[in-house]
This record gives structure tokens, C-alpha cells and sequence, in this order.
């Protein structure tokens, strides 16, 4: 937003997908849940602080989620890293609003089994554009959908054709993406029971299927 560059999460193959999108920046990281696969690759943003002249990234969660931080990354959790390419996390629980130079990042509760996974929706402050960011749930509350109604672009789960105990499934997700009416949809999170060209010809025209190395840009 304006110049300034989040992450929203690090599965384990992080490291592969900087390399393969050409990630130089992050200025903040913003962690949805404490699961394996969103958090994983939260050590190799080890370069990243470097690059910032040795200084902790700011990492904001939910209380959930930066408990597993601080379980799995001890040794990070400092306001510099403890060597030179060594990575250092400096902890803030997520406020509902999040106020900075570059615009609003505004949060809701999303239900994903035992825990609650953090939605997002970002709002740019020189063109008030805004994207949602909801993954890793099983339904999208009534004050979620409020909060991302007519967005420019709404990334939502949509893990599978058949129903599963605790993400949405691609039909429950299309219905959900309906509601918010953004302008632009994407599914993410799909496993391997989807085909990608296949399942976006079922899709279309409410939502579009994501792929790794999608850039949106928004004009």
C-alpha cells in the first residue's frame, strides 16, 4: 500500500516463492493463525531483516498466533537478531484497526475449527482501494461480510468441491463471495482435488482460481 510492502503468512516453501516472485521488501508481517502451513516459513524472513539494516520485522497476530511464534521462533523474538542473518521478530497482538502512513488495515474473527484465523481488509489511503484477505475458515460471519462488502478484490478460502470440517468448500465459498460482491474474486487454498482450468470454468464469472506467481495490479 503506497510504497509499503506486507506478507500475509509464510508456508514452508516461502524462501522458493521469494526467489520465484522476486520478493526484495517486507515491511510488516502479518500472521492469520499459528498453523503449520501459514507459519513455517516464518525463519527464512531471516534476509529480510538484514535488509532492513538489522532491525526485528514487526509481526502482528492474534494472541493464538503469536503464541506459536514465540514457541517455535524463541530465539527471534528480540528488537535486533542475535547475529548478523539471524532474523528477530518484534511482537503486537493485532488491534481491530491498524492505522499507518500508507492506510487502514481493518481485522474480523474467522472461525477455522479450534482456532480463529484473522481477516483482513487493507485500504490504500491515496485511492481507497481495498482488499480483503480471508483464508483458512469455515464460514464468513454477518460483521465479516459487512467488512469487505464491494471491495476491489476479495482473496477467499476455497479448499475443495466437498464440504470439510473447517475450511469452506469451493461452493460455500463462491456463495460467500456473493454476498461480499467485491469486484474482483479469488479462490486460494485449493488442494489437489481441483484442477485449475477446469474448476475456473465452473467458477467464473463469480470468482477466479489463483495460482502461485499471480500479480493483481490494480489501476
Amino acid at each position: 500500500m503506497d510504497g509499503v510492502h506486507f506478507q500475509i503468512d509464510a508456508a514452508p516453501e516461502f524462501r522458493l516463492q521469494c526467489l520465484h516472485g522476486d520478493v526484495r521488501r517486507i515491511d510488516y508481517f502479518l500472521l492469520t493463525h499459528g498453523h503449520s502451513d501459514h507459519i513455517a516459513g516464518m525463519d527464512d524472513l531471516r534476509r529480510f531483516c538484514d535488509l532492513r539494516g538489522g532491525t526485528a520485522i514487526p509481526v502482528f497476530s492474534t494472541a493464538e498466533g503469536l503464541a506459536r511464534v514465540l514457541a517455535m521462533f524463541p530465539y527471534a523474538i528480540a528488537e535486533r537478531p542475535i547475529a548478523k542473518g539471524y532474523p528477530a521478530f518484534a511482537l503486537t497482538e493485532m488491534p481491530s484497526v491498524l492505522e499507518l502512513p500508507c492506510g487502514v488495515i481493518r481485522t474480523t474473527s474467522l472461525p477455522h475449527g479450534g482456532v480463529n484465523t484473522l481477516g483482513l481488509v487493507f485500504e490504500e489511503r491515496s485511492t481507497r482501494r481495498r482488499l480483503a484477505y480471508y483464508t483458512d475458515c469455515k464460514r464468513v460471519p454477518r460483521e465479516a461480510t459487512a467488512l469487505a462488502l464491494d471491495t476491489d478484490i476479495l482473496v477467499i478460502d476455497g479448499l475443495r468441491p466437498d464440504p470439510h470440517p473447517t475450511h469452506l468448500s469451493i461452493p460455500e465459498a463462491l456463495a460467500a463471495a456473493q454476498q461480499i460482491s467485491a469486484k474482483q474474486t479469488y479462490l486460494v487454498h485449493l488442494t489437489h482435488l481441483s484442477e485449475h482450468a477446469a474448476t475456473e470454468r465452473e467458477t467464473v464469472p463469480i470468482a477466479k482460481v489463483a495460482y502461485d506467481g499471480l500479480r493483481v495490479i490494480l489501476n
